[in-house]
């Protein structure tokens, strides 16, 4: 016969024991998922361990439409119950914490110079999630309002700026125009907010790049807010304005954080 639905008291246990694994797995110490679900079998239903790693991807599931980082060895896997989306919230307004966690600090060695950054080709134009993942994704990331999250997490925020200029210098540099990198500014630490972009840079011919940054934790199709303000200069400005989006910044040391370009 086939295994009756999880209940609201299961689901808060391998939710509780998955995000125990995943802040050793974002931290880097050692763990067994073995000797996870040895100690927490005896606690389910009858449950099988096949029937707890497929929740495994199931919650990686729910929380890759949240817009956060998921454990790297549960590929996400969709079409499930929504008590488990439910079992997630909890866990999460039980733990504030997890959601206004700093971003990683860096090592020693990487606050020398930084190299330039990989810059992926953008998402496709229509912000839909691939075939494979159904509707639930965009809903989930309304339901909790991921946008909205980020953009209040101002330590996120700063982080992914302060990663661009480095950047932009080096980019400059390898291109033979120290002349503009040292020109390169952080307009939104140094002036502060309201110019409608963070950092002011150049393309090698000395035209101005006007760059707003957008970080977040989760994957490239993870919402985020944009101001009114930033909208305005982006239409009056265009040729000079563009969009730079840091995506699965939690995970990823910050030289190497993805991050696409995007001229509006």
């Amino acid at each position: 016969m086939p295994s009756q639905p999880w209940s609201d008291a299961e689901n808060d246990l391998i939710v509780a024991d998955y995000f125990a694994m995943l802040a050793d797995d974002i931290l880097g110490r050692p763990y067994s998922k073995a000797a996870h679900r040895r100690a927490l079998l005896p606690r389910l239903d009858g449950r099988s361990e096949a029937s707890v790693e497929f929740k495994h991807q199931n919650i990686s599931a729910v929380l890759k439409g949240l817009g956060e980082d998921w454990m790297a060895g549960d590929k996400p896997a969709f079409n499930f119950q929504a008590s488990l989306v439910d079992a997630v919230a909890r866990w999460l307004m039980l733990n504030p914490a997890w959601l206004a966690r700093p971003p990683p600090a860096r090592p020693d060695r990487e606050l020398q110079e930084a190299a330039p950054l990989w810059i992926a080709p953008p998402p496709t134009l229509p912000n839909q999630p691939p075939p494979q993942e159904p509707e639930q994704m965009p809903h989930i990331a309304r339901r909790f309002d991921v946008a909205g999250r980020d953009a209040r997490n101002r330590q996120l925020g700063r982080a992914g700026e302060a990663r661009v200029p480095a950047h932009e210098r080096a980019t400059l540099h390898a291109l033979g125009r120290a002349d503009l990198a040292r020109k390169v500014r952080w307009v939104a630490e140094e002036d502060g907010d309201g110019a409608g972009y963070d950092i002011a840079s150049f393309a090698p011919d000395g035209r101005a790049r006007l760059i707003e940054v957008k970080t977040t934790n989760g994957w490239e199709r993870t919402p985020f807010h944009i101001t009114r303000n930033e909208l305005a200069v982006a239409d009056a400005q265009r040729a000079e304005w563009c969009l730079f989006r840091l995506w699965n910044f939690a995970r990823a040391p910050l030289s190497t954080s993805r991050l696409s370009g995007v001229t509006l």
